[in-house]
């Protein structure tokens, strides 16, 4: 068995595995090739990962050596290969053409956003260990945006009142979000549509905002579900009155497979202070607010509305860490104890996140497609 881990796109700073992982995979007797170069930017050289008992080759060589690839995002070549495993966060939702092309070719395709998010899939729960990084850096990006101070501040030449964060939606993002900002002494607001996550935030030091008659998001996954269209009214009027007030907003809602909901409105934000910050983490599905743009920030009516869906590469080495943890922990579900391919259709977690296999979408949210 030959795991290879490639170098990820120039725009992504993390990699599959650090070499910290390598010796969990080598320990087994599985052999891991490494492409030159793929831990650069996550502080991690090609020496490291030789010492740490891989072998480090060339982009073409790690591609036809491996039995399984290790890739965070598509990559081109893989519309030449064939009989191939490989595991990454692939949105195949969103990619239901490259998951199309994939499934002609014979690849089978695991994509770990998939997951189902149920009690033992924690160890593996990508989404939720990349989040964590993304709501707490969303915070200092707010902070290092916003031209003012956060926390209350009593001097000799006058006073200094805390910043308001408004936090629309409680996940795990969410709730990272609410610890920095309190602990940076911001005053802090948290709306979400589900009413089990109230305890959380107030435990947390947060308000929490709430509008009767949500639609149940129990069996969602921890998203967002769509809903009525009197409670969006309902929602947008809540949501209107704390803007108003708030200097940082800061966005995670998201609805899988669907364009990302717009909770926050041109009229809101006129209402908001100039030099007020948004933070939209949902900006690669859309965002939450109409005028945002993936990895760039716009400047509308004095407020600066920052698109960022991967904040998580802006911490590298501690991203491809945990990464790379779930990721170890998902393979010892299709790898057996003599490090052998073992893929147990049973499996919940197996199942759940499979997209491809045997030149077909199996998945069943991607059946038809």
């Amino acid at each position: 068995m030959t795991i290879g881990v490639l170098r990820e796109p120039s725009e992504e700073s993390r990699v599959s595995f650090l070499p910290e992982a390598i010796m969990a995979l080598t320990k087994k007797g599985i052999t891991v090739v490494v492409e030159s170069g793929a831990g650069e930017k996550a502080f991690h050289n090609d020496e490291e990962y030789l010492n740490a008992g891989a072998a480090v080759k060339s982009r073409t060589e790690v591609i036809q050596s491996s039995d399984i690839l290790a890739a965070i995002h598509p990559f081109p070549e893989a519309a030449a290969l064939s009989s191939k495993i490989i595991i990454g966060v692939y949105q195949p939702l969103f990619n239901v053409s490259i998951m199309q092309q994939w499934a002609k070719q014979g690849i089978t395709t695991f994509s770990l956003d998939m997951l189902p998010r149920t009690t033992r899939a924690q160890s593996m729960d990508v989404l939720s260990s990349q989040a964590n990084i993304a709501g707490y850096k969303a915070v200092l990006l707010a902070a290092n945006t916003y031209g003012r101070y956060f926390p209350m501040f009593m001097t000799a030449a006058g006073s200094i009142a805390p910043a308001k964060v408004l936090i629309l939606g409680a996940g795990v993002a969410g709730l990272q979000a609410i610890a920095t900002a309190r602990r940076l002494g911001a005053v802090v607001e948290v709306f979400d549509t589900r009413p089990a996550v109230k305890e959380e935030v107030m435990s947390l030091g947060a308000k929490f905002v709430e509008v009767e008659g949500a639609a149940d998001a129990s069996k969602a996954g921890g998203y967002a579900v769509e809903q009525s269209a009197d409670y969006q009214q309902r929602q947008q009027q809540r949501i209107a009155e704390s803007i108003a007030k708030a200097d940082i907003v800061i966005t995670t809602a998201q609805i899988p497979g669907k364009k990302a909901p717009v909770l926050i409105t041109e009229a809101m934000l006129q209402r908001m202070r100039k030099g007020s910050v948004v933070i939209d983490l949902a900006a690669a599905t859309g965002g939450n607010t109409p005028l945002t743009k993936n990895n760039e920030t716009v400047l509308y009516n004095g407020v600066h509305i920052v698109g960022n869906s991967n904040l998580a590469a802006t911490m590298p080495s501690d991203a491809s860490k945990l990464y790379g943890k779930n990721l170890l922990n998902f393979l010892q579900l299709i790898i057996d104890k003599e490090g052998k391919l073992n893929l147990n259709w049973n499996d919940d977690l197996v199942k759940g996140c499979c997209i491809t296999f045997n030149g077909e979408i199996v998945h069943e949210r991607m059946k038809g497609q």
